[in-house]
Parts: structure tokens; C-alpha cells; sequence
């Protein structure tokens, strides 16, 4: 194994779990900001508030982007193990 691919390997294997994060990340990023727009607007300040629905948009995000993300790694693996030989020279 060169540096080269080593450095590859490990860059697609960050950019695969990047990208199966970023779904979840962007929808509580963004449910956050209008809960905390909301708060800001009516003078509420309850933790609870903010808690409850970005966790429940993160779980409905996972439900709608689960077949895209189990897409995305299972041909991240795939190539793994069908390239493993060459990997292994």
C-alpha cells in the first residue's frame, strides 16, 4: 500500500460519513434555528421546547433519507470488498 492510497482510501471513507451525516445535521440545524427564532419572538425560554422537535426532525429525517444512506454505504462496502485483493498486493 502507497501513502497515496492510504490518503484516498481515507479521504472517500470521511467524504461516505460526511455525507450519510449531513442529512440529520442540516434538518436540526435548521428546525434549531426556527424554534429558536420562535423562542426569541414570544419570550419563551424552555430547553424542552427546543429539545423535543429537533428530535423529532432528526427521526423523520433519518426515516426519509434511510434508503439513500443505506444506498450510499452499502456500495461504499461493496467496493471495499470487491477491491480488497488489490488492497491487500
Amino acid at each position: 500500500m502507497t501513502p497515496e492510497f492510504v490518503t484516498s482510501f481515507f479521504l472517500e471513507a470521511i467524504k461516505t460519513t460526511i455525507l450519510l451525516a449531513m442529512p440529520m445535521l442540516a434538518v436540526g440545524l435548521i428546525v434549531g434555528i426556527l424554534v429558536s427564532m420562535f423562542q426569541a419572538a414570544t419570550q419563551i425560554n424552555e430547553m424542552t421546547m427546543v429539545f423535543v422537535p429537533k428530535m423529532l426532525s432528526v427521526a423523520l429525517a433519518l426515516l426519509f433519507f434511510f434508503p439513500w444512506m443505506m444506498k450510499l454505504i452499502i456500495g461504499f462496502t461493496q467496493n471495499l470488498l470487491i477491491n480488497l485483493p488489490t488492497y491487500i498486493r
